[in-house]
């Protein structure tokens, strides 16, 4: 176990002592200035992935060339690029990036950027705006970790392959049952033209459009309801749909510096507008409230490390970065003890009860 850390160092906003040319000419479009590493982050992408994209299309090219610009696309996409773009494309459901007169901008990310991380066009944002956080993770959520074994690696695979082969289905049937028309229509925009366009595509040049746009749809799947899974992987049965009780939090790892504090889910569930820049104060504001409702906190990990040893079973593992807020526990065993006790699938007759 952890004691709670004296110091903070996940990222907050600390404004710059002057701005470079391009840092002012992007702060025009931009809605917050806080906001400024993710224009950055999307200049860079433009300048190198769609240069990339373009070079594997066209007729031709060396093998050698062909095969060198494929690998560096992937390693600056799926190493470089992946989780920093995938949580600020989460931020940006929360808080638009650009101003609203620069909203063909903000129509860019999922439409122009984000195809390229096999992102489908808006179907990120209706599955976690119009859904997700409607529901918190509970038996509506089509999404919801509950009815699975959450430390066990075939409870996870069921799960992928339920998201992978239905989830559009039931995200499309959630919006239709709950008269969300405008979620709907996106999903559907979104998923049709993303297939449509790699369909097309495939027929000019299916080496360059599997590179570019299927391999990365398939990682970017996997890697969300991995994400997902670890986030809310501890439900506590007393009290499930409570966030401080079915999300987790991630304290002092160099992945907050990395994707923007992701770390934080407990809080983003709690204040789900919260920048991202503001989740350490947040967290230190409201820790009565963690101790209170028991959450769960570890420090100096993160999603990969959780899933890892979740599938391993190393609860010894956790309990060593579990942050002991409040001191609540008095060893390890205690600690693993509960950790297990929140990884147990709900049955049928507890998921009706919860909803």
């Amino acid at each position: 176990m952890k004691s709670l850390p004296a110091v903070l160092t996940d990222p907050v906003y600390q404004k710059p002592a002057a701005y470079s040319w391009l840092e002012m000419q992007l702060l025009k479009v931009c809605q917050d200035e806080r906001d400024l590493p993710f224009a950055r982050l999307l200049f860079n992408i433009t300048l190198t992935l769609i240069p990339l994209a373009i070079l594997l299309y066209i007729p031709g090219l060396p093998n050698w060339i062909w095969w060198s610009a494929a690998v560096l696309y992937h390693f600056l996409n799926n190493v470089t690029f992946k989780g920093p773009f995938g949580l600020m494309l989460h931020c940006v459901c929360h808080r638009p990036l650009f101003k609203k007169e620069h909203d063909w901008l903000n129509m860019c990310i999922p439409w122009v950027i984000g195809p390229l991380f096999g992102q489908t066009p808006e179907t990120y944002y209706t599955h976690h705006m119009g859904m997700h956080h409607a529901e918190n993770n509970m038996p509506e959520d089509t999404s919801s970790t509950m009815s699975y074994q959450r430390d066990s690696l075939g409870g996870f695979l069921q799960y992928l392959g339920d998201f992978v082969t239905v989830g559009i289905f039931r995200l499309l049937s959630y919006f239709d049952r709950k008269k969300k028309k405008k979620f709907y229509f996106k999903s559907v925009r979104g998923e049709v033209a993303f297939f449509a366009w790699c369909i097309g595509l495939s027929f000019v040049n299916f080496p360059a459009t599997f590179a570019v746009f299927i391999l990365p749809f398939i990682i970017s799947r996997v890697v969300m309801m991995l994400g997902n899974w670890t986030q809310h992987a501890f439900v506590n049965p007393i009290d499930p749909a409570n966030a401080y009780h079915n999300s987790v939090t991630c304290l002092n790892t160099k992945y907050n510096h990395k994707c923007w504090n992701d770390g934080y889910h407990t809080s983003h569930h709690v204040r789900p507008a919260l920048h991202w820049t503001e989740h350490p104060n947040h967290f230190l504001k409201t820790l009565p409230k963690y101790v209170q409702n028991d959450a769960i906190v570890f420090e100096g990990i993160h999603w990969l490390h959780l899933f890892a040893w979740l599938m391993t079973k190393r609860y010894d593992l956790m309990a060593k970065h579990f942050v002991n807020v409040g001191d609540r526990y008095k060893s390890d065993e205690q600690v693993v003890e509960m950790l297990k006790s929140r990884t147990v699938r709900f049955v049928e007759p507890e998921l009706a009860y919860a909803k």
